[in-house]
């Protein structure tokens, strides 16, 4: 592309090259600068004052427990995210994110390792499963469970379709137990208050556990049987939808019915590609960045634009509507994950717009010629890479 960028230099300096900016020779964080350039030195078709887009788990708190950490991200730390929250969370081998339920609904995508997830709906009906990297989960609200790590331990990425969800806010068993008098607890159980000696003083959020068995050895007969919507997704054993540059799977309601009210892609983009200019008609997207490197720029109308560098472990976020389209701009494949809370995935391809609208009122509008008009496609590509004009590192 022949976009001006930052000139190659050990010490980035905003200075673009058509000669705007100046040297910077105040404090400053070098290493930030290098990570992102096009905020350092942003395109000149950006203007005027989008928000801020992006966080990173990295600048967060970390919670550290006997059994495994977490971390969030809500509007707390990115204001402009309203429709979701999320929380980082890793657990030890046996390690066991205690049982409790939420308010909000919560889907999971597994980053690594193994993990054992159990629930009881509200009908009596139970579930376990074991999940591994790629799985998802989902509980609706008040649906009470728990999350253990199995023999590698495990690493996730919980979504909440809250904006102002905190993880250290949701509703614990110990923490029940430990704020209601031992007599309630022994006339609803029937048992002596002696039962409830040990009982854990304060919430127990994480705690360190044995791993448990196989899964056969702590399956619970209900006689109310199994939940009739299973709680999990294999998304990696989903066929992606492929198109030069990358892949993409989506996931919502249609096949992963639990999931009411968070909707997802899981998007490839190879070296060289791009998430095709688009927007979304139903919600705003959280993004949350897997593998890789790219830069987004989010076109907020009235001449407004800003662009974002992003790499594994920032979280993205546009707003309802707003036009945007995500590069690659490392040397291996970037991978993140659109999220909305939404029963479906919906977006909407700048593209295929423009090829099913009537050709002599684009070009009207466009200023656009015949060369343009023969190149727009009527198939949706999520992704896209075209010989010869593609985006590659900078050198």
């Amino acid at each position: 592309m022949n976009r001006p960028h930052i000139s190659p230099s050990p010490i980035p300096q905003p200075i673009r090259s058509d000669g705007m900016g100046n040297v910077d020779r105040g404090p400053r964080d070098v290493m930030r600068d290098l990570e992102n350039p096009d905020m350092l030195v942003p395109p000149m078709t950006d203007h005027g004052t989008v928000p801020n887009l992006k966080f990173s788990f990295s600048d967060t708190h970390m919670q550290l427990n006997h059994g495994g950490w977490s971390r969030g991200v809500s509007i707390r730390e990115l204001p402009i995210a309203k429709t979701l929250a999320a929380v980082n969370m890793s657990l030890t081998p046996g390690g066991v994110r205690e049982l409790h339920w939420h308010q909000e609904a919560e889907w999971s995508y597994m980053l690594l390792g193994s993990a054992r997830i159990t629930a009881v709906d509200q009908d009596g009906r139970n579930f376990i499963a074991d999940v591994g990297p790629g799985d998802l989960w989902y509980f609706p609200p008040g649906i009470p469970h728990s999350i253990q790590g199995l023999e590698e331990g495990c690493e996730f990425l919980l979504v909440f379709d809250d904006g102002s969800f905190s993880d250290l806010g949701t509703l614990g068993l110990s923490d029940w137990f430990a704020h209601t008098p031992k007599d309630v607890l022994s006339a609803n159980f029937g048992v002596s208050m002696d039962a409830f000696a040990d009982i854990s003083p304060k919430q127990k959020y994480i705690y360190q556990d044995k791993i448990p068995g196989p899964i056969a050895t702590q399956q619970v007969p209900s006689p109310n049987g199994q939940v009739p919507l299973s709680f999990t997704h294999k998304l990696l054993a989903q066929p992606p939808l492929r198109t030069p540059g990358g892949c993409v799977r989506i996931v919502d309601s249609s096949n992963f019915p639990i999931s009411k009210t968070i909707a997802a892609a899981l998007v490839e983009v190879e070296p060289g590609g791009m998430r095709e200019l688009h927007w979304h008609p139903n919600q705003d997207e959280w993004q949350y960045y897997l593998a890789g490197q790219g830069l987004m720029t989010v076109f907020a109308a009235n001449g407004v634009a800003r662009t974002f560098d992003y790499r594994a472990g920032d979280v993205g976020y546009v707003p309802f509507a707003f036009g945007h389209y995500i590069q690659n701009t490392g040397t291996e494949s970037l991978w993140f994950l659109e999220m909305f809370k939404s029963d479906r995935f919906q977006d909407v391809s700048l593209n295929q717009w423009l090829a099913l609208t009537p050709q002599e009122l684009v070009s009207s509008n466009l200023n656009a010629g015949p060369e343009f008009l023969r190149t727009l496609r009527k198939e949706k590509w999520p992704v896209v890479k075209y010989p010869g004009f593609s985006y590659y590192p900078r050198p």
